[in-house]
C-alpha cells in the first residue's frame, strides 16, 4: 500500500496503517491480510482522507508465489525478528 495524504493527515494514516501492515519506507506499507481487516483498513483510512486532494493505492496480490522483493540502498525498516 502506498500513499500521498496532506501533511495534517499523515501521522493519523500512519498510526491506522501499522495496525494492519508493516512499514516499509515513508508512506509505504505491506503485509499479509485478511479479507475482514483489508476492509476495516479502507474504511478508516477512508474516514480520515479528503477524497479531492488525497490518494491511497492498495495493490493486491493473490499469491506471493510469483513476487521477488528487491531493495537498492539501505532497508529503512528491517523485517527481521529479534529475539
Amino acid at each position: 500500500m502506498f500513499y500521498d495524504i496532506g501533511e495534517r493527515r499523515v501521522t493519523k494514516a500512519l498510526h491506522i496503517s501499522r495496525k494492519y501492515l508493516t512499514w516499509v519506507q515513508n508512506s509505504v506499507f505491506e503485509g499479509e491480510i485478511s479479507v475482514a481487516n483489508l476492509r476495516r483498513l479502507k474504511s478508516e483510512l477512508n474516514e480520515i482522507i479528503d477524497q479531492d486532494s488525497d490518494s491511497i493505492i492498495i495493490y493486491v496480490l493473490n499469491s506471493t508465489k510469483y513476487t521477488e522483493r528487491q531493495i537498492l540502498g539501505i532497508e529503512k525498516n528491517s523485517r527481521s525478528n529479534i529475539i
